[in-house]
């Protein structure tokens, strides 16, 4: 599958997209081995609250993969559809207005995400 840029929508190619799901794939380790310590430790629910941190990291890569679009190149004006490290500039203003649009909305999505499950997880009864 090929995929182009579009402003505000798609700035991410194929091996870009899979390095997303490995990031969102190592946020759910560390949350689990982080959440099994806890409990194995029998620690308050209140510091399970310090999962946010790598439930944010899964969050952040699930989102990304999921919207086939880069937080990070999205706030810097930049895409890339090619191979790893291969960035290209987005040259037209509009259009890094429109990528910085969609990933401040990542990122309020992944907060979200992060925040919601951080509280299921504090609320589960073990």
């Amino acid at each position: 599958m090929t995929y182009s840029y579009v402003p505000g929508t798609c700035n991410l190619g194929k091996d870009e997209i899979r390095r997303r799901q490995v990031v969102a794939l190592i946020g759910a380790v560390l949350t689990i081995i982080s959440f099994s310590g806890l409990v194995v430790a029998d620690t308050a629910n209140s510091a399970r609250w310090s999962l946010f941190a790598p439930l944010m990291i899964f969050s952040v890569g699930f989102i990304q993969s999921r919207k086939k679009f880069c937080l990070a190149y999205g706030l810097m004006g930049t895409f890339n559809l090619g191979k790893l490290g291969d960035i290209s500039r987005v040259q037209s203003a509009e259009d890094r207005k429109a990528d910085r649009r969609t990933a401040l909305t990542i990122l309020i999505q992944s907060a979200l995400l992060a925040f919601s499950l951080s509280t299921l997880i504090v609320l589960l009864p073990l």
